[in-house]
Order: C-alpha cells, then sequence, then structure tokens
C-alpha cells in the first residue's frame, strides 16, 4: 500500500509464490480436510439422486405449513422433466425460472436439471427491459413465471423470443392448502388477480402431463453447464456466470466438509430460507447443501414481510439459518423476536454483503448465536470463504478459504501483495466459473495470466490466514489522494444507537476530488445530522467524516437486501 492508502501497484518486497504452502490449513478444524476429493466430482443430477435414495422420507421442503417428503419432490421434479422432454428440450437449452421461494421452485429447478438442460434464474422484481435483457442473452426458450409477476412478461412479450411460458400459482404443490392461498392472495387480499397471457399453461397442466409416462434418461456430465446465473450488474449490465454441474457440486462438498463436521447430519435440520433460491448464495447454502445432509429448506415466499416472517419462526422449530446483513438487522428489531425459540438455532450463517458489527451483536443478543460470516461471488459458485463454526462471537473477517479453494492478494499489476497489505482478492479453485456466457474478452478482464478469478474486492489477508474484506474496489472515496472505504464508515454509523441503516458514496468535490455521503435510516426519530457527525469524529479521522448527512425512510436494495450504493449515486448526479 503507498503512502496514499492506495492499492499498491509494485513492491519491493519478497513475493510469495502462489504454489508456496498456506497459512490458513494450520487454522482448519482437526476434522476439516484441507483438500475435497476432486477426481470424484459428480453432477446435481447425481446429488439430487443421492439425496432422494438416502432421505426419501424426511420432508426436503416446507411452504405455508405444508410439507414435500425427498421422495414426492422426485415425483414432482419428474413430471416436469418429462413434461419438457416432450416439448423437445435437453442438453443444450436453456430454462428460464422467475420464481420466489415457493413449494413449485425446486420441483422445476431438479426438472430442469435432471432433462439435461441448463436453468438460467430469473429475478422475479425485474422490469422488462431487464427480462428482455437476460432472455436474449441467455437464449432461454421457456420460462417458469410466479403469475404475480406475470404482468412484466406480458409487457416484454413483444421482445421476448420464448417458445412457452409457464404460469406457476404460490399455492401449487400445496395441495387443498394450496387452493385455499390462491384464493385469498387473489379475491380477499387483493395481493394479485389472475393474470392470463396469450398461449401460457398453467403449471397444474405441466405437472398432469408429465404424470402421463416416466421421463426418459439423460446422460448429464460433469462439465455439463447447470447454470447460467447473471450478476446484479452492480457494476454494468448483469453477465451470466456459466456454472458448470461440477462447478457447484464441488462447492457443495467444500461447504459440506467445512460445515456438517460441526452440525452433523442430524434428521431433524431445517433450513431457514429467506434467501431467494434464485439467488446463487440461497442456491447453494439453502436448496443444494441440503440435499446433500438430508435437510428440510423452510421457504420464505416474502422475507420482506418481517412480521410474516417472525410469525412463522414463532410456529417452526429449525436449526440452521442463512441471511445478509439487511435481514438480520430487520429480524433483530423486529417486533415479538423476543417470542422466537431460537434454542435450537446450532448457527446462521451471513453473506452476499458485508456483515456490519453492529448488527452482528444485536443479533447475538437476541438469538443467542453468533454469525458466521461467509464470502462468495456468483461466479464461484459462491463460497470462496467461512469463518469457523465454532466462534463465539462475530470474527468481522470472512474467515478462512474453504477445502481446495487457493486466494491471493494481489497488486494491480498482478503480484502477490506481504500479508497485512491491501490488494485485490483472486481465487482459484474447482467451484470458480467457467468464464462469462459468451463473453470471452469479459472473462479475460477477470482472469489473471496464472488463472486466478480477480473478484474485483479489495481485501487483507491475516497472519493465520483469515481474509477480511476492506471494500469494492470501484466503490472507494478518493479524498485528496486519500482513499476511504465505504464498509469502514457504515460500521461506525451502524454503531450508533439511533441509526437503524446508513450507506455511504462519494461525492464529486472541487476541491478534494470526492466528499464522504452518507444516507441514514434513523431508529431514533430525533436523530440529527450533527449528532452523527460528532460521534464519527469521534471514531474517524477528519476526511473520512460524512460531508453531507441525508435521512431517507428506507434504503435501495436488491433482491437479497444489498444496499444498492449505485442506485445511490445516480440519484445524486440525477438531482445535480
Amino acid at each position: 500500500m503507498d503512502a496514499t492508502g492506495s492499492i499498491a501497484t509494485s513492491t519491493s518486497q519478497a513475493i510469495q509464490p502462489a504454489s508456496a504452502p498456506r497459512p490458513w490449513f494450520a487454522a482448519y478444524p482437526p476434522t476439516v480436510p484441507p483438500t475435497i476429493d476432486e477426481a470424484h466430482i459428480g453432477t446435481l443430477v447425481d446429488l439430487f439422486r443421492d439425496g432422494v435414495a438416502a432421505y426419501a422420507d424426511r420432508p426436503a421442503v416446507e411452504s405455508f405449513g405444508t410439507r414435500m417428503t425427498y421422495r414426492e419432490l422426485e415425483q414432482a421434479a419428474s413430471r416436469v422433466t418429462s413434461w419438457l422432454q416432450g416439448r423437445g428440450i435437453g442438453k443444450g437449452h436453456r430454462v428460464a425460472i422467475m420464481l420466489p421461494n415457493v413449494m413449485a421452485y425446486p420441483a422445476i429447478l431438479y426438472g430442469v436439471l435432471n432433462a439435461g438442460a441448463t436453468v438460467v434464474n430469473v429475478n422475479p422484481l425485474y422490469t422488462p427491459r431487464e427480462l428482455i435483457q437476460q432472455i436474449h442473452d441467455s437464449g432461454a426458450r421457456f420460462l417458469f413465471v410466479l403469475e404475480n409477476f406475470a404482468a412484466t412478461v406480458d409487457a416484454a412479450s413483444g421482445d421476448l423470443a420464448l417458445d412457452q411460458v409457464v404460469l406457476v400459482t404460490p399455492g401449487d404443490l400445496l395441495g387443498l392448502k394450496g387452493t385455499v392461498i390462491n384464493l385469498v392472495s387473489r379475491h380477499i387480499k387483493k395481493a394479485v388477480k389472475p393474470f392470463r397471457i396469450p398461449g401460457a399453461l398453467p403449471f397444474s397442466q405441466v405437472l398432469s402431463e408429465g404424470a402421463r409416462e416416466a421421463p426418459r434418461h439423460v446422460e448429464v456430465r460433469p462439465d455439463d453447464v447447470a447454470f447460467l446465473q447473471y450478476t446484479g450488474g452492480t457494476t454494468g449490465v448483469a453477465k451470466g456466470a456459466t456454472l458448470l454441474h461440477r462447478n457447484l457440486a464441488a462447492n457443495v462438498m467444500q461447504c459440506a466438509a467445512w460445515m456438517v463436521p460441526y452440525f452433523g447430519k442430524r434428521p431433524d435440520h431445517v433450513m431457514v430460507t429467506a434467501l431467494p433460491l434464485y439467488h446463487v448464495f440461497g442456491l447453494t447454502a439453502c436448496a443444494l447443501l441440503m440435499l446433500k445432509i438430508g435437510g428440510c429448506q423452510l421457504l420464505i415466499t416474502n422475507p420482506r414481510d418481517i412480521a410474516g416472517f417472525v410469525k412463522t419462526l414463532k410456529k417452526r422449530p429449525f436449526t440452521l439459518m442463512s441471511g445478509v446483513n439487511t435481514l438480520y438487522n430487520a429480524l433483530a428489531h423486529a417486533p415479538g423476536i423476543e417470542k422466537v425459540d431460537f434454542s435450537n438455532l446450532v448457527f446462521a450463517i451471513s453473506g452476499g454483503m458485508a456483515t456490519q458489527a453492529a448488527v452482528a451483536k444485536t443479533w447475538q443478543r437476541v438469538s443467542g448465536t453468533p454469525i458466521i460470516e461467509g464470502y462468495g461471488l456468483s461466479e464461484t459458485s459462491p463460497v470462496v470463504c467461512v469463518n469457523r463454526l465454532d466462534i463465539k462471537e462475530f470474527s468481522g473477517t470472512i474467515g478462512y478459504p474453504v477445502p481446495s479453494t487457493d486466494v491471493v492478494i494481489r497488486s494491480l499489476d498482478n503480484l502477490d501483495v506481504p500479508t497485512g497489505e491491501r490488494g485485490e482478492l483472486c481465487v482459484k479453485g474447482p467451484q470458480v466459473m467457467a468464464g462469462y456466457w459468451e463473453k470471452p474478452d469479459e472473462t479475460a478482464k477477470v482472469t489473471t495470466p496464472d488463472g486466478y478469478f480477480r473478484t474485483g474486492d479489495v481485501a487483507v489477508m491475516l497472519p493465520d490466514g483469515q481474509v477480511k474484506i476492506v471494500d469494492r474496489i470501484k466503490d472507494m472515496i478518493l479524498i485528496s489522494g486519500f482513499n476511504v472505504y465505504p464498509n469502514e464508515v457504515e460500521d461506525v454509523l451502524a454503531l450508533h444507537p439511533g441509526v437503524l441503516e446508513a450507506a455511504v458514496v462519494g461525492a464529486p468535490d472541487d476541491e478534494a476530488g470526492e466528499v464522504v455521503v452518507a444516507y441514514v435510516v434513523r431508529k431514533d426519530p430525533n436523530l440529527t445530522a450533527e449528532d452523527l457527525r460528532q460521534f464519527c469524529r469521534s471514531n474517524l479521522t477528519g476526511y473520512k467524516v460524512p460531508r453531507r448527512i441525508e435521512f431517507r425512510e428506507s434504503l435501495p436494495k436488491s433482491n437479497v437486501g444489498k444496499v444498492l450504493r449505485r442506485v445511490l449515486k445516480q440519484d445524486m448526479a440525477d438531482r445535480a
């Protein structure tokens, strides 16, 4: 790091070669191996079939109080596979799924994979423009969409080259209760009215037609494309990370090697699945990992309904939980959370965005369990690093690289920086994507000459091999030659008892180049900007203190609750 605090472009110190032993192995729990058996990485179809065979009568999925066993899930998935094959869908084809966490999602997911086709996960909150871009880029032929979001598909239909649209309802695969749920949703709550798209089929017809004959066997190989997982587009137009079966299967093996020795393969494991399954974190940490251990996913269809979320947690014992910083923060402050029984909770994992120390502290006080922070990206299937699961309190790091994963901290000219210095986090391992879909130039930009994936995150490696994320390279704020990392300022703001949420961005300034601007959601309505500035002055050097503070009712967030700094910056630019 140079005198201004920026990432160094060169160093005169000795560089540790990439082949050198890595310090994190010494910090591994004794039950965790340094590598997985990469010679025997299978496919997600293998994972599904093995899970069904081993745990046939266990509950696999639960939604709105209704449970589906692994055997029943396999039967529903087989019907989807058979129907797709009857429509000519097989290897080399892409099928888009535009669903929140409803019971039909896992059946469609595994139905598509068993047919040998590729899943294209689509955010249901997309606008018509975003949907058109993703369908065009992926070349998806079929689309499964919840009827709540069918209006978006209809608005985009003139520009979508789809062979078939299938409309799914919230109550599909829920039996009689599903009929009631659909009735309540459509008529009593008036949340959505039945939406008809010309030529679209109801999912119930897919299931009935698919039941007429058994699906044909398809030889799916580890190098076949399982998912086109589109990035959030926070730095530009979303790109499809090409994830092979072996990428995701390897990451499930890595996660299991790290976690299962701690929490075991108990028959009563229930994973609270509030993260959307169309997001890679929820996909791997919830759906695929539960297949591996025979756990049940407790699907939370609308995690933004915090009151309803808390009501569900009161009713259903659970052992595992995954979420992001904003979700844990919202739950920890929700009325009635003190009545939730956390006594069975083994661990709560956080990823997707930086977890703030203040949120972790509040969550541990409420639940009695520390947040285990991990790190990953769509391009890495996603898990790269995770904290040890036996920590007693939040660590503030993303932990250690999982087995068979190598990470290095690099300077801008691709040299390993000494331990403790800032640089770009670069990753190599069997979970790293094959590349961006049909974008070789973009793939080359994020690949080092020696085969590491460049994450775009500024990080520091501690002496024992733990990794600490500083911030996104493109989010750094440059003030008179000094780098300011938004995460650091946000962490300080979150420590103030009057702050519920905060986001920090840089704004152009004629004198300093940029200044710090903070957007704050108040917990205390009497909190003033000067109160916050004084608090920051006690915890930050002068140039890091927000020059401007704007109070808001809420902050813009992505589908998984990640605060979108780019939206705040664009709003600032529009007003300027």
